[in-house]
């Protein structure tokens, strides 16, 4: 999502200075300018401080399936890329099925959970926002970018982001934007996993996410 939307926006006017999340939100507030109308992106957690810091801002929620998400979080978590406070997880000394649960339910003081992520981070920008985008819907227009009903979507989704009309090449820097070698998080790309993690969530971790999250699928569109 950030690459693609990058293609479509001048050097000068993304913000690079920082990748933004709530505890340096404060110090890169010129980020949000109006004038200088720039393009940002992070992690920010919906509070009483980051609305009214991002008013009048257009603000675009992305968001995955949960079961998937839990996958993607152990990947990178076991990866070389990721370096944080819980490197003991990476040494094979616990099983898939634990390393899920763990991803499932945060390990305490270092990691939230599941629940706590998507309510912050996405469920609480719900109905505030200038657009809610399900990953698997992004991807599935790339897949089918020659197809008017890929144009369409992408027409919409710019165009939420202030960016209309879009230029006659859109389908090009959509698919240069959208390529996963320049992903440093595309699964391909990840280095140094010690365990496999498998393509599908197993079926008793797909019934803990529902107990600690219940009905969380359901309000995001995946039920």
């Amino acid at each position: 999502m950030r690459n693609i939307v990058r293609m479509f926006v001048p050097v000068e006017q993304q913000y690079h200075a920082q990748f933004i999340q709530y505890p340096n939100l404060q110090e890169h507030l010129e980020a949000f300018d109006q004038e200088k109308c720039n393009l940002s992106w992070g992690h920010l957690l919906f509070s009483d401080a980051s609305a009214m810091e991002l008013t009048g801002a257009r603000k675009i929620v992305l968001y995955r399936d949960p079961h998937s998400w839990v996958l993607a979080r152990a990947r990178f978590f076991l990866s070389d890329e990721f370096t944080g406070n819980i490197e003991h997880v990476k040494g094979g000394r616990i099983s898939v099925e634990e390393l899920l649960n763990l991803m499932i339910f945060g390990i305490y003081q270092k990691v939230p959970s599941l629940l706590d992520l998507y309510m912050h981070n996405a469920v609480a920008w719900m109905g505030t926002v200038n657009a809610m985008v399900k990953y698997e819907e992004l991807v599935g227009a790339v897949k089918r970018i020659d197809d008017l009903e890929s144009e369409v979507y992408f027409r919409k989704l710019l165009g939420q982001c202030g960016i209309d009309p879009i230029p006659d090449d859109w389908r090009e820097r959509v698919k240069i934007g959208s390529d996963r070698k320049q992903s440093g998080t595309a699964r391909e790309n990840l280095s140094g996993l010690s365990v496999e993690i498998p393509n599908e969530l197993p079926e008793t971790q797909k019934k803990l996410v529902e107990f600690v999250a219940p009905g969380l699928r359901k309000l995001l569109g995946y039920e």
